[in-house]
């Protein structure tokens, strides 16, 4: 991790601070990104990566998949649906594990239904960045130093219909990379960077019958991260966070009394501006940069069509005990180039969950190669009879 300091430093110097517009001292780079493209680039970009395993095994799907207790990252407005009535997951990444061994996310979530049709929830998002060393020279023995980044959520899901929910989540996002430092050539200071930001979300599901066969189509969509700017310096240096739009099916079929099988669709748009190749996106305000993030390209429509990631995943269930899980996500060769398989299994027995997941990127010796994803979940239901809703 020294040369990672070392150019670190570098860039302090000529570029005063501009921590989320080079991919050296932005974490952009950290999500497997390639930021030699026109990649768009924010602070604080480990609020998109997957932190379950589920998800994760189905690639990086689910916004509309069936709810559970990570659907807080996903789509608040599914939290409503578990069918338990008190629940927490525990999810571990180690992350970019084949180049850098003390790098990880670990995610903390927790639910409450307290009426049938209304839920509250909240979660922990933590990206440790491992602990690095800063040098001011050759000769200097350098400072230790463990860079790390968090998220606190706080989110309500109300049922309007048995088919119909919304969710909406409160989130204060803090962000230390390198401490208070001050660059002595250049005199320039870092600090620690911190934002507010929302997610506003809706579900809708319906039970089918088709062909005598039991079914069940879900739709959602979520905005989420809609926040302030964040700046590590001064107000002259300020970033968007990855402010994200998400749309996204799910079907799942009965295929007879023990398997059931699931297949999932979601469509992801940051809704941030396009690189502009005189920088003028970090002038825009955040709602200019929502808005225009569907028109802004350099390169017009057919750019804009790019900046649009697909992950696809199916998920098997043998009776209700063991599933099997596949997916895949797509990232335009000129936004990222992105391309990974994902796989996962899954355990349950009664209060008790385990899911694993494996990634395996198309290209050979990418830093997100043999990524695990490990989760751990415990549902309760309370011990009294349940009011009846009135949406029912």
């Amino acid at each position: 991790m020294k040369n990672f300091i070392n150019a670190l430093l570098l860039v302090l110097s000529i570029n005063s601070l501009c921590f989320a517009q080079d991919p050296v001292t932005n974490p952009a780079t950290l999500n497997g990104s390639d930021s030699s493209r026109r990649v768009i680039t924010t602070a604080v970009p480990f609020l998109t990566i997957t932190p379950d395993a589920r998800a994760g095994g189905m690639g990086d799907v689910g916004v509309a998949t069936s709810a559970d207790a990570n659907s807080v990252h996903w789509n608040p407005a599914k939290l409503v649906h578990i069918n338990q009535d008190i629940g927490f997951s525990l999810s571990y990444t180690p992350w970019l594990g084949k180049i850098i061994n003390d790098m990880s996310i670990t995610y903390l979530s927790g639910y409450y239904k307290f009426t049938k049709e209304q839920a509250v929830a909240v979660t922990m998002k933590y990206f440790d960045l491992g602990e690095i060393i800063f040098t001011k020279d050759a000769n200097d023995e350098g400072t230790l130093f463990n860079p790390r980044e968090f998220a606190f959520d706080a989110t309500y899901s109300r049922m309007l219909s048995q088919q119909l929910s919304v969710g909406i989540s409160a989130r204060y996002i803090h962000s230390n990379l390198t401490g208070n430092f001050t660059n002595a050539s250049s005199g320039a200071d870092a600090r620690p960077g911190s934002s507010v930001a929302a997610d506003i979300a809706v579900y809708y599901n319906k039970d089918l019958l088709l062909s005598g066969t039991n079914s069940n189509l879900a739709l959602g969509a979520v905005i989420s991260n809609i926040g302030s700017k964040l700046t590590y310096s001064d107000e002259n240096n300020r970033d968007f966070i990855p402010t994200n739009f998400r749309l996204g099916t799910a079907f799942t079929t009965n295929l007879d009394p023990y398997n059931k099988l699931t297949l999932a669709l979601d469509f992801n748009k940051l809704l941030v501006p396009s690189p502009q190749f005189d920088n003028s996106e970090k002038d825009k305000s955040l709602l200019s940069g929502i808005f225009g993030s569907f028109s802004d390209a350099e390169d017009g429509f057919s750019e804009e069509m790019k900046e649009i990631t697909l992950s696809g995943g199916a998920e098997y269930w043998y009776n209700d005990t063991f599933a099997a899980r596949v997916g895949y996500f797509y990232e335009s060769a000129d936004k990222g180039n992105r391309k990974y398989l994902t796989m996962g299994l899954g355990f349950r027995y009664q209060v008790f969950g385990i899911d694993f997941a494996y990634l395996v990127p198309k290209e050979q010796e990418h830093p997100l190669a043999e990524t695990l994803r490990f989760s751990l979940l415990f549902n309760f239901d309370k011990n009294k009879t349940k009011e009846e809703s009135v949406t029912d």
